[in-house]
């Protein structure tokens, strides 16, 4: 019996895929034969991937340090390895994004398409011809969502991942952050850099934010005993800003470091953006915030 869930979605141009915890929606653009085989190629390597992941798991939820076997986990791994020597990091905060890659490159090798994109719940593996282009809505919060900006990608830009982390997302986050969305040239590399951007998106010891060991709430998960954020009362103005430059300094170390291009940091109603242009002259991948 097929665990694994296919069929397209009512516009007759998305393609979802579903089993288990990874839930993706895939889009690709092109002639309709070279379309049907990309669609045909991301049913049968996602028929596999979950099982891939699940063999290595316990590896999976350690520190970054041994290097795994699978072809996706092994993406995961190297997508957390910048940040292993300055923090706790597990190679499953960069799962989302390095599934999306991995289905995303069965298909562009399966197809010659114009634009193509695979979501994994927020978390966006590019494909850009040239000439092609992709803009997305950027969400404040998940429970709750509302556009507060877009991000628009060209052809010529580096950037062929997007992410988003924050407290209130589908991941444990140490921060406060309702959303921050990472550009970067993966979506692995994004996927990372958000969650340890919203990490630092923070008010340590601040008593109106609640936090609980992890353990407690999920006892499986990669934190083990590490305190998660589970609800952000009231907070000042100064406190908000405060927060969210503590979380901007990380985003500029990384923009320098050359592992994002541009992020985009929010909390109760602010934002504060890093990169608003990627550094090339001629590259014009940017994040528009809405006044």
């Amino acid at each position: 019996m097929t665990r694994h869930q296919a069929h397209l979605l009512p516009d007759g141009k998305r393609l979802h895929l579903q089993d288990g915890p990874i839930d993706l929606v895939i889009e690709a653009c092109g002639q309709a034969g070279a379309v049907a085989d990309a669609y045909r190629a991301a049913e049968i390597r996602f028929a596999t991937i979950l099982d891939e992941l699940c063999g290595e798991l316990s590896l999976l939820r350690q520190a970054t340090a041994v290097r795994p076997e699978g072809v996706t986990a092994r993406r995961m791994w190297q997508a957390t390895l910048p940040f292993a020597q300055d923090r706790f990091i597990t190679p499953m905060a960069a799962v989302a994004g390095s599934v999306a890659e991995e289905i995303l490159g069965a298909m562009t090798a399966a197809a010659d398409l114009t634009r193509a994109y695979v979501n994994n719940g927020g978390d966006i593996a590019l494909h850009l011809a040239p000439g092609a282009s992709f803009k997305i809505g950027l969400i404040d919060r998940p429970d709750q969502p509302s556009l507060f900006g877009y991000a628009e990608v060209k052809e010529q830009d580096k950037v062929r991942g997007i992410a988003t982390s924050g407290w209130r997302g589908r991941s444990f986050s140490l921060g406060i952050a309702d959303a921050v969305t990472v550009l970067a040239e993966s979506s692995s590399s994004a996927d990372a850099a958000a969650t340890i951007i919203a990490n630092d998106v923070d008010l340590p010891a601040h008593p109106a934010i609640t936090r609980l060991p992890a353990c407690e709430i999920q006892p499986d998960n990669d934190l083990g005993a590490r305190k998660v954020t589970r609800r952000v009362g009231p907070l000042r103005g100064d406190e908000v800003d405060q927060a969210l430059r503590n979380g901007g300094k990380t985003a500029r170390s990384l923009l320098e470091k050359g592992l994002i291009i541009a992020a985009a940091l929010h909390l109760n109603g602010e934002t504060h953006s890093v990169g608003h242009t990627s550094a090339c002259e001629n590259e014009t991948a940017r994040i528009e915030v809405h006044a």
